[in-house]
């Protein structure tokens, strides 16, 4: 059984759940998806399946390499490709069609996806840093303060919180709760927000 799935956060709402209780939903297009490979313990070292996202329009240059790789497993390219985990590869087969309708609604799910870039910011914003005084004659204001010391081991140390670019990491939210799932649309409803923007790429696993 694949315990994932690929798909595109279309962005949020709010629905009346069974209590009549308003909740806050981030609305994802989940699938459908087709199994390309399908990896096993004794060859790889571990059990995972290599999906890919069934879009509206296919890619109209692929790669032989590439090629080669979706003629294998006789599916159509797609887009993108990811690896979600598998429960028995004896039941998973290349060119098997994944849906949502491996989620049920009061599941927990884990969402991956990647965060919103914000381009090159300051210690302020990036690491919260309080800044200075904001008086008249102040210099100080929202620079980051000393780096290092000048005398030893004069170098600034790695992973020092300075200015740089904001965003754009893959974070993984853990136990978000679905609310509905819409087979004939392919659609997931998460409690609460998920990374990325619209149209952006989620992961949803299971447990």
């Amino acid at each position: 059984m694949v315990r994932g799935i690929l798909g595109r956060k279309l962005g949020m709402t709010q629905i009346f759940d069974d209590k009549g209780e308003l909740v806050p939903v981030t609305v994802v297009q989940a699938g459908p998806c087709v199994v390309v490979q399908v990896k096993n313990r004794a060859k790889d070292g571990y059990e995972a399946a290599q999906i890919g996202l069934v879009e509206g329009k296919p890619p109209r240059h692929v790669g032989k390499p590439l090629a080669g790789h979706f003629a294998k497993a006789q599916v159509p390219p797609t887009r993108v490709l990811r690896e979600v985990p598998v429960e028995g590869t004896d039941q998973v087969q290349p060119g098997m069609t994944v849906l949502c309708d491996i989620f049920s609604p009061g599941e927990v799910v884990r969402v991956v996806g990647t965060s919103k870039g914000k381009g090159f910011q300051g210690a302020v914003r990036r690491h919260h840093f309080r800044g200075g005084a904001a008086s008249h004659g102040s210099m100080f204001h929202r620079a980051p303060g000393s780096i290092g010391p000048s005398a030893f081991p004069s170098r600034v140390f790695p992973g020092t919180r300075m200015a740089g670019r904001m965003g754009g990491d893959t974070v993984t939210l853990k136990r978000v709760k679905v609310i509905k799932v819409d087979l004939e649309n392919n659609l997931v409803f998460l409690k609460g927000a998920v990374p990325g923007g619209r149209k952006a790429l989620v992961r949803l696993l299971k447990g």
